[in-house]
């Protein structure tokens, strides 16, 4: 049996009630609202021939940057495999199959091949772009959005969804008005839309436009909180425009609030709780006991190292929590990490080892160390994954350690650069204020 969508694609092993769950899926995922893997799994029970729901579902997990939730995109490949598929389909499934193993890039082009022959295809669209957001591949989360883009028209299901992924696509290749420009658009036909909403506050991150930020996250937080598994992340952009106008109650109240209050132990909501907390411990704020809360559920994946962004995350915590036993296994699992032959490896020996060793450095006091690590690494940081916004970090680490090692001329040097690129930036300018104060004493 096979069943057409509304734009005339074909989905092998689909009746009518497993697709309406499928399509609900793809919904909740393009809004990132609900229980899409609730959904999916509905789909599965209705119709478990539906090819197209095992991939889903394996999509779902792949994407999770875990190892255990790889294993079950791993086993929603084996589901997959046997049953009866179009060519399209097929592609799919072999698509989730390079996921699930961590051959991330491979997943991306083949991926990529699919959406070009079928531009409509929205789950190629929105898993290629998931992970052209992981391997931090900016002009892929720009063009494989810009090229299908001329085939959807306003009133499709979903066109909101393309609208706020080429706007995030705009925003890391730069091109902020039309980022801008996007993301609203696509906010108004759908104010639940959660990643068009956060591709706005990235524009309003990298333009040093605090205040704009914090009015447009502020006019209408209940359209994208609400069932939200994106508000997390959102509540971070947020806490970001306050920290660099210098008001650390506000991040400290956002922290422990819809950040971190509830301590979740998704790793992707840990990366968030991580990365405010490292902010605030640079700029020298006392955070209390909150490192220890958040490393304890860092601890069970110190191990694992499946996925370096979130490795250099889970040292802070660790630094932060001064948990020398974990920040060792982190680092040993690191090594064990290289030697492999997924895509990990490589994000780890480029990029998410030297970031680690230099966040530990950096936490042992040995500032010379960690401006050592990070300097050749910056220029090719991306290769790890992640935005603009959320690699800062590693500029920040880099410019406090200089200044902390009394670096006289690269503080002043990194300080001017910082400067330069974000010349209306509270941060920028105490920043330059205290590499000045170094080359005066």
């Amino acid at each position: 049996m096979a069943l057409k969508d509304a734009f005339g694609i074909t989905y092998s092993g689909a009746t009518e009630a497993g697709f309406s769950s499928y399509a609900r899926a793809v919904r909740e995922l393009q809004c990132f609202i609900g229980d899409p893997v609730e959904s999916i799994d509905r789909a599965i029970a209705d119709d478990p021939a539906f090819v197209m729901a095992h991939v889903f579902k394996g999509y779902l997990f792949g994407l999770a940057t875990e190892r255990d939730a790889s294993a079950v995109a791993q086993s929603c490949h084996v589901a997959a495999l046997p049953l009866a598929a179009t060519a399209r389909e097929k592609a799919h499934v072999a698509a989730l199959g390079h996921l699930a193993a961590g051959r991330w890039h491979e997943a991306s082009r083949l991926l990529e091949d699919i959406a070009i022959d079928f531009p409509l295809d929205a789950v190629a669209l929105q898993t290629g772009h998931q992970i052209d957001f992981f391997t931090g591949n900016a002009r892929m989360l720009r063009d494989r959005i810009g090229r299908a883009l001329p085939t959807w028209q306003k009133g499709m299901p979903g066109y909101h969804a393309i609208l706020g992924m080429q706007a995030f696509g705009l925003e890391e290749m730069g091109d902020y008005a039309r980022a801008e420009s996007f993301g609203r658009q696509a906010v108004e036909i759908e104010p639940r839309d959660g990643w068009a909403q956060h591709a706005v506050a990235h524009v309003m991150e990298m333009q040093s436009r605090q205040r704009d930020g914090i009015a447009w996250m502020r006019a209408n937080p209940e359209a994208w909180t609400k069932e939200s598994f994106l508000q997390v992340h959102n509540w971070w952009h947020l806490a970001l425009f306050h920290y660099d106008l210098g008001q650390t109650d506000e991040v400290l109240g956002l922290y422990d609030g819809p950040i971190y209050g509830q301590s979740s132990t998704l790793a992707l909501n840990m990366v968030d709780a991580s990365a405010i907390l490292w902010r605030l411990h640079l700029g020298g704020t006392d955070v209390g006991d909150r490192w220890q809360a958040l490393a304890a559920n860092w601890m069970p994946k110190a191990a694992a190292s499946h996925y370096a962004f979130n490795d250099a995350h889970a040292m802070m915590a660790f630094v932060g929590a001064r948990l020398e036993a974990a920040a060792k296994t982190l680092i040993d699992a690191q090594r064990e990490a290289m030697q492999g032959s997924d895509d990990n490896a490589a994000f780890t020996r480029d990029v998410g080892h030297p970031l680690t060793l230099a966040i530990k450095a950096f936490g042992d006091g040995n500032y010379d160390e960690s401006v050592r690590l990070i300097r050749p690494i910056r220029s090719i940081a991306h290769r790890f994954g992640g935005s603009h916004a959320q690699r800062d970090v590693i500029d920040l680490t880099l410019i406090e350690a200089a200044l902390r090692a009394g670096d006289t001329a690269l503080a002043r040097a990194l300080t001017a650069e910082r400067q330069l690129a974000r010349p209306d930036s509270p941060l920028s300018s105490l920043l330059s204020r205290r590499a000045s104060d170094l080359s005066e004493n």
